[in-house]
């Protein structure tokens, strides 16, 4: 097989401005939602974000070359591999905002680099989740019902990836409008344009035609200096940073988050791993799971909070004629862009909105996965396990509302509006391991469908134990945020006092999330009892 053959140069553009939609979005976040500096975005979060690149496109580049000589094939198509899409956002809004709010609450000095240090320890749990489960995929995959893990990921895309960008591509309807339709023509419509032209290519060509059109470009004004980071940046280790922070009380807040995107990014790289078995490219699991978790190891070692994925697709990179040069390409290409400060040049040039519509049909295409690959019956699993990353989401947008206004979050202001009839008590309950109660929900659910009332009740005990850890439910008032409350922990490590003035039980204090627990230990209990006090109806009998 060709190391560069005739359709790596389209499969190339494609996964190129795939890419490239994803940094445009990476970095407005990182400057606007999390104030991080463009010395540590352009120094070294780009950086890190290009060894991880290098070290995935590279080694599925060779895997494609070893299977095509191993098989005596020339036409095999190398995994198309990149940021995670869904961990991106993960990280961004449900580790490093939270953590920038608490440190702004605790009055520490450097707020931004505090929340930079908590994606570091993210990214590099979730490359070690990766990595150890690569060894026991299957056994993973085999106990969790499908529907829970779709559903848990369906939420994210459905709320964080889809609503939130809706609602600015509705701020700017003028782009926002045009490039929605265009982009559901062109994917939904299952249609090309003419010439061969990559879809994304135009896509975000007429984006940006209209944003300079309507004023939105160029970012950040006339008096903005595009050029003023280009420079050549070279990757710098963050090993100092990452055992400061993994000893910095970043691991245990936010194992809610952690924990469950590491095992959706296993499975969603395994799926992806069998869809290019079904398109004829049989790669070995094992270590093509272990490359992508060192790919997230590596970028948190190089200053990246943010995970790599075995991206969805192969089979269409298949079709353009790409084979293993397009792997090699792409990593070079995004590796460019990232250590020169080219990015500074292209976000002023390219607005957010002009690629918006894109990532809200990765969300969109995400959500509807997790009903075209469910059984019906089981629809109504997939629907609960929405509800919990709605209700995430909601709680950021109360919140960074609140916040904007200048009203403090305090007890006083949850009573006021649990009078009112808006109970943000529960909302923020919620919020807190969203992921975990998601995906335990839809899993109840599945087993109940089922009638498997044994199973449902394990994973209400499942339930119990994270609201009794504070992992789930658990959450402290800050003043301008919610955060995860972990008396257990401090208990554990001597270091936790009763609150003064309290009035609760030591135990009471211990666990803020005990009524949940109770909660899950008695639904567990009439699982136990559904066993013997329930018969299946009559008509499913009949059927």
């Amino acid at each position: 097989m060709k190391y560069i053959s005739r359709g790596d140069g389209e499969g190339f553009v494609v996964a190129f401005i795939n890419n490239l939609v994803q940094l445009l979005i990476l970095a407005p976040l990182c400057t606007g939602v999390l104030g991080f500096s463009p010395q540590l975005i352009y120094g070294r979060i780009l950086p890190g974000v290009a060894i991880s690149f290098l070290v995935g496109n590279i080694f599925y580049a060779w895997q494609a070359v070893q299977l095509a000589k191993r098989e005596g094939r020339t036409d095999v198509t190398a995994l198309p591999y990149g940021i995670s899409t869904p961990g991106l956002f993960a990280h961004i809004f449900l580790v490093m905002l939270p953590s920038k709010q608490l440190a702004f609450a605790q009055g520490l000095a450097d707020p931004e680099r505090f929340a930079w240090h908590a994606g570091l320890v993210a990214c590099f749990l979730g490359g070690l989740i990766e990595f150890g489960c690569a060894f026991f995929a299957d056994k993973i995959r085999r106990h969790t019902p499908p529907a829970a893990m779709l559903a848990t990921l369906a939420g994210v895309g459905l709320s964080f990836l889809g609503l939130a960008f809706l609602f600015q591509a509705f701020a700017a309807p003028v782009i926002g409008l045009v490039m929605l339709v265009l982009v559901f023509i062109v994917f939904f419509g299952r249609v090309r344009f003419r010439g061969r032209l990559p879809a994304t290519v135009v896509l975000l060509a007429v984006g940006t035609a209209l944003a300079w059109a309507t004023g939105l470009a160029p970012v950040g004004g006339p008096g903005a200096q595009p050029l003023a980071h280009f420079n050549l940046y070279f990757p710098v280790p963050a090993l100092g940073e990452l055992w400061t922070a993994l000893f910095g009380g970043h691991i245990v807040a936010y194992l809610s988050v952690v924990i469950p995107i590491g095992l959706l990014g296993v499975l969603a790289s395994l799926q992806n791993i069998e869809s290019a078995a079904a398109a004829g490219d049989n790669y070995p699991v094992r270590p093509s799971l272990v490359v992508n978790g060192l790919g997230t190891i590596a970028a948190a070692c190089f200053g990246s909070p943010f995970p790599t994925s075995i991206y969805i697709g192969h089979p269409a990179w298949k079709k353009l004629g790409a084979r293993a040069g397009y792997s090699v390409l792409n990593g070079l290409g995004v590796t460019l862009v990232c250590l020169t400060g080219a990015m500074a040049a292209l976000t002023w040039v390219i607005p957010a909105e002009a690629g918006i519509a894109i990532i809200l049909w990765i969300g969109t295409i995400i959500a509807a996965q997790a009903f075209e690959v469910t059984e019906k019956k089981y629809y109504p699993a997939v629907i609960i396990g929405l509800f919990p990353a709605l209700a995430a989401w909601t709680m950021l947008v109360v919140k960074t509302s609140l916040g904007a206004g200048g009203a403090t979050l305090d007890a006083g202001l949850v009573k006021a509006a649990h009078a009112a009839g808006a109970y943000l008590g529960g909302g923020f309950a919620l919020e807190q391991g969203f992921l975990y109660s998601a995906m335990i929900w839809s899993a109840v659910v599945v087993c109940i469908v089922d009638r498997q009332w044994l199973r449902a009740a394990a994973w209400c005990g499942v339930g119990t134990v994270l609201a009794l850890s504070g992992l789930m439910h658990s959450y402290a008032l800050t003043g301008r945020d919610t955060v995860i409350d972990l008396p257990l922990l401090a208990w554990l490590t001597g270091t936790w006092t009763q609150p003064s003035g309290s009035g609760l039980a030591p135990w009471r204090s211990l666990f803020p999330a005990g009524a949940a627990a109770m909660g899950y230990a008695l639904a567990a209990l009439v699982f136990l009892l559904a066993k013997y006090v329930t018969v299946p109806r009559a008509e499913d009998e009949v059927a």
